[in-house]
């Protein structure tokens, strides 16, 4: 199984049309075809469905298609770094984060080694902690940065000298918005949308589960999420409260909804992790080592 053939094989699947696969990969559908069909026979299954106006995947395709994409990533990642390996210090650098205030540390550290180092660029893969530490274990990212409650065995560690504060979002008007803080008293009964990073309670601690001690199990949880740019929505559509970090939905003067801070406060601290096995580029050992100063 080559690469190329790879690339044929997600370049079909995703025009559904092995006639306009060809056309953009400039090769003709008789040798496109026939690619494909050796890879069947190479993997003894059944890749697409075909049908007058199109192709689908089979659920072996599907799963193909994931694999070969990773695959196809990690060779473009390794072109790339030796592209520039007897350079100077220029190339990639591949940081994996959620939505949270601990990139503009990380921001200021791009900025200042693009200005000393201008070839250097940066891939920012957007994600909860799952995807990053999926990505981070298959060496598609240098870096992550992970926010607590998480777990950090598998990974070295720095802690970055930010962190986000926990709070409830709620609609204006409703009676919680007139609160100047939120205690675990009020939210018991309420329709809740959380994060599904806070519900794991296989963690060796989960801050969140302790702020509400023994009524964590009793949450009345209507819809958890990964991400939170689309909660808002539902918290405007009166689903429930959202339960999450400040600054990540948008609560300013002319929205209509409005946060209220946790009480007792509920800090997340932010962490940069990296495998403990990982080799670095001399891009990316720069931006450690940057890191590092800028976080003593």
């Amino acid at each position: 199984m080559e690469l190329k053939t790879l690339q044929y094989f997600v370049r079909i699947a995703r025009e559904e049309s092995i006639t306009r696969a060809a056309n953009t990969l400039h090769i003709t559908q008789p040798t496109l075809s026939r690619q494909i069909k050796e890879l069947e026979k190479e993997l003894n299954v059944k890749l697409f469905k075909r049908s007058n106006h199109n192709i689908q995947l089979t659920d072996e395709g599907q799963l193909l298609k994931n694999r070969a994409e990773e695959l196809l990533e990690m060779s473009n990642k390794i072109q790339e770094e030796f592209k520039v390996i007897d350079r100077s210090i220029e190339g990639n650098v591949y940081i994996g984060c959620g939505e949270t205030k601990g990139m503009e540390v990380i921001a200021n550290i791009f900025k200042d080694i693009h200005n000393e180092h201008p070839n250097i660029q940066f891939h920012i893969y957007s994600g909860n902690a799952d995807d990053i530490a999926n990505r981070l274990d298959k060496g598609l990212l240098d870096f992550g940065i992970l926010i607590q409650p998480v777990s950090l065995n598998k990974y070295k560690t720095l802690y970055l000298p930010t962190s986000d504060h926990w709070g409830v979002v709620v609609k204006k008007g409703d009676p919680l918005s007139q609160n100047k803080y939120i205690t675990n008293k009020y939210l018991v009964d309420k329709p809740l949308i959380c994060s599904r990073q806070v519900l794991d309670t296989t963690l060796d601690k989960n801050d969140f589960a302790e702020w509400f001690g023994t009524q964590f199990d009793d949450l009345n949880i209507v819809s958890t999420f990964n991400l939170a740019y689309n909660v808002g929505w539902m918290v405007k559509a009166g689903l429930g409260y959202a339960i999450t970090l400040d600054s990540i939905i948008d609560t300013s003067t002319e929205s209509e909804l409005t946060f209220i801070p946790l009480k007792p406060k509920l800090v997340s601290k932010h962490n940069l992790v990296w495998r403990k096995d990982h080799t670095f580029s001399k891009a990316a050992q720069l931006f450690l080592d940057k890191t590092k100063a800028t976080c003593q």
